[in-house]
Parts: C-alpha cells; structure tokens; sequence
C-alpha cells in the first residue's frame, strides 16, 4: 500500500509518502511545500493545494492521512491551520483517497512508543523505521512521514482484527 501523510501548515507543508505492508515502510518521497509569509492566505493555501495535487498526481498513493488541529498557542493560529487541514482534505478527496485523521499523540505514540515525544524523536525514529542512513533534513517532512507510517499500521492493525489481509 501506498500511503501520503501530510503535516499542514500555512507556510510549511510536509509530505511524505511511503510504501507499506503495515509492518515495514520504505520511503518513496517526502519533502516541503512552502509558501511566503509575504503572501496573503489566499494565496498561502493555493500554493498548498497545487503543491499536494502535485504530489498525488507523480505518486499515485492509496491512502493518505492528515493530522488533526490541536488547540495552538492561541485560537487565531488554530483557526489558520483548520483552513490549511481543510484545503489539504479538499486535495485528498479530488483524488479519491481514503483518508484517516490522527491527534499528534497518536501519530507519536505509534511511530516513537511515546505521546509526547519531541520532533527530533520522531525524526529518529522515522529514519530508524525506513533505514535511512541519517534523518530527513525537514521536521516537517518527517512528521508528515510519521502520519503515513501511523495511518499504514493502523489500516494494518484493523485490518487483522477484522481477519482480512491488509494492504
């Protein structure tokens, strides 16, 4: 299975895409869509879609998984990041994905065993998952591919419940 994982934000968006059998990942893209603080958030969230339809439409995926808002530092900033998770949904479902949501305490205790684990243990932890030889160079990257990697063991584990085959 083929799963994107997107870590939104109005300026940075990471992405993430990898392949998976709900039990091994191995990475097939991952990077950053970014936009200019100097752009208005029209224009920020435009950048965003046209970036992430991009990403779909070069890599094909299966699934994708988007985190959910938590509450920000204050509700100016989680209202800014709620139209950004909206246009990434819109991407994702143009193209007919599937898509799960996970709480950033879901995402790190799936990946790292932890909920409040630090950026930079996700970071390890996803390049100890896929075998990199050192980290990916963006934290938003490696979040985005935390989110995949959560969303393909959660299909994975579901899946087995039901006693079906996965992926």
């Amino acid at each position: 299975m083929r799963v994107l994982g997107i870590d939104c934000g109005t300026e940075r968006t990471g992405y993430g895409l990898i392949e998976s059998d709900g039990t091994r990942h191995r990475l097939v893209a991952a990077g950053v869509i970014t936009a200019s603080r100097e752009e208005g958030l029209a224009a920020r969230l435009r950048i965003m879609a046209e970036g992430l339809r991009e990403v779909i439409g070069a890599h094909a995926p299966d699934s994708a998984a988007v985190e959910e808002v938590f509450y920000a530092r204050n509700a100016s900033s989680a209202i800014k990041l709620a139209h950004a998770r909206g246009v990434a949904l819109l991407a994702l479902a143009e193209a007919g994905l599937d898509v799960g949501e996970y709480s950033a305490l879901e995402v790190k205790t799936s990946v790292v065993g932890y909920g409040r684990a630090e950026k930079s243990q996700v970071q390890a932890m996803v390049q100890s998952l896929l075998g990199l030889p050192e980290a990916l160079k963006s934290k938003d990257a490696s979040d985005a591919v935390a989110v995949a990697i959560c969303h393909a063991t959660h299909r994975a584990a579901r899946a087995r419940i039901a006693g079906r085959a996965c992926c």
